[in-house]
């Protein structure tokens, strides 16, 4: 499970993957959480917004979701990984109402909840999701790209 993840800001994908050894750090606009696996929840997000449902998805059909976010950077195996969000989800997180933030974040604490317990991230996860998307209506406003950056 990732330690630390940042959603951030950039204009394209090579400054998202100059970022890869030392994170985005202050020069990004961003938002940070602690404890999550960041492709799973692109995958949950996106999902949430093709096919809306109150339920988690079965992991199954979670793992099987597709476009799964896609590397900036090659993998290596020191665990940094940077992701760019899918275009579609970025223009959905961007436009989503308060309504949906609260339903997919009830969603995604409650599939968490199922999967770790006691050992789930202590962050508000609805402020997460209000923070990156937030973060969606200004890459979608100039045009930029969302990313994730994770170790």
């Amino acid at each position: 499970m990732a330690c630390d993840i940042v959603f951030f800001l950039a204009p394209d994908d090579d400054t998202a993957a100059a970022t890869r050894l030392r994170g985005p750090g202050g020069g990004f606009e961003s938002v940070t959480c602690s404890s999550l696996e960041p492709d799973t929840a692109i995958a949950e997000w996106d999902m949430y917004f093709e096919e809306p449902s109150a339920e988690a998805p079965p992991r199954e059909e979670l793992y099987a979701w597709r476009p799964w976010p896609e590397w900036v950077t090659a993998p290596l195996n020191d665990g940094v990984e940077v992701f760019a969000l899918p275009k579609r989800l970025t223009r959905a997180l961007a436009n989503a109402s308060s309504v949906e933030l609260e339903a997919l974040a009830d969603r995604w604490t409650a599939r968490l909840w199922s999967e770790d317990g006691d050992d789930m991230t202590e962050d508000d996860l609805l402020a997460v999701l209000q923070g990156v998307a937030r973060l969606a209506a200004t890459a979608v406003s100039t045009g930029g790209g969302l990313y994730s950056w994770s170790y």
